[in-house]
């Protein structure tokens, strides 16, 4: 099957499927076009996953396209960006048409849950690695971004922590019981929040979403502010299946573990209280912004400060 066999059979049935109003021009033509109304401001982002760093080897094809995805689309969560677009360049060992089925499978899936369309891209020959740019609007001026924390400022979490983090121990595993399953989903279907980041707009003073693992991503908020934190660990919200299975683990997961895709945000006390119920039941407080350098516990230890999450030329954490 040559390229453009592979793009006519199983990616233009995606962009099909798919449509945004702001999408004047998708898949067929050299370059995709995109309309940006003129009160918004457009946002951008791109991921790169390769077999053996950011998935496993012979991992399944669906599983690979909707973490491929979710992965880039929760970078415009983190912005309180609104999805339109994205596209794709994927290298392949060969054309595989069964992993190709699945792969298109599991990216339209995503794509239709996260409300992306396939504007576009490329595929070539070379070992398993995928490339996803994803294209969002956000109202001028209200996009969230890392350098907004304040001194008293509250940081808060969405979700559960450390739940993706506790999966790996279970992906050779042919029957992972109850807790087990629980905690792969989180692994193989990651949801960004993207309905939340776009609500949090006008809230939230600073906005990251946890991919390297919570003290990794706070601590980019806190040098992008120049700030520091205090966090207590008793707060941290843990899943029961994460409970169950890692027991005193799961707080170190939670702090420390990537690819859950929540958000970790600072704000003020006083729109703390005004934010709606709603997006309010969908974070926990977990700490606090200070004066201080990095993130301390409230027992008075210091986070360890080459927690920086994976480093792909250097070493892990």
């Amino acid at each position: 099957m040559g390229e453009f066999d592979l793009i006519r059979r199983y990616f233009l049935p995606v962009a099909e499927k798919g449509h945004h109003p702001d999408l004047v021009l998708a898949l067929g033509d050299d370059c995709a076009i995109q309309s940006v109304p003129p009160d918004q401001d457009l946002v951008f982002s791109i991921d790169t996953l390769v077999e053996g760093v950011h998935f496993p080897a012979h991992y399944y094809p669906d599983y690979t396209a909707w973490r491929a995805l979710a992965a880039a689309a929760s970078d415009l969560a983190a912005m309180g960006a609104a999805p339109v677009c994205f596209t794709l360049a994927l290298s392949l060992p060969e054309a595989d048409e069964a992993w190709l089925e699945g792969f298109g499978r599991g990216l339209a899936q995503a794509a239709s849950r996260f409300g992306l369309a396939l504007a576009g891209g490329d595929t070539t020959r070379g070992p398993l690695t995928i490339s996803i740019q994803v294209h969002g609007t956000v109202a001028k001026g209200q996009g969230l971004t890392r350098s907004g924390a304040r001194t008293n400022d509250l940081v808060a979490v969405s979700g559960t922590l450390g739940d993706a983090g506790a999966a790996l121990d279970f992906l050779d595993v042919p029957e992972p019981g109850e807790d087990g399953c629980a905690l792969l989903e989180r692994y193989h279907h990651p949801q960004p929040r993207l309905e939340l980041g776009q609500a949090l707009r006008g809230f939230a003073s600073a906005c990251i979403d946890i991919s390297d693992g919570l003290l990794a991503d706070l601590g980019h908020i806190l040098e992008r502010s120049a700030v520091g934190a205090t966090i207590n660990p008793e707060l941290l919200p843990l899943s029961v299946p994460l409970q169950h299975y890692a027991g005193d683990r799961a707080q170190d997961l939670a702090l420390s573990s990537g690819d859950d895709y929540e958000l970790c945000i600072t704000i003020s006390e006083a729109l703390w209280e005004r934010l709606p119920a709603a997006i309010k039941k969908q974070l926990t407080v977990i700490g606090y912004i200070d004066r201080g350098e990095g993130i301390r516990f409230t027992d008075g230890k210091v986070a360890d400060s080459g927690a920086q999450g994976f480093d792909h030329f250097g070493s892990t954490s």
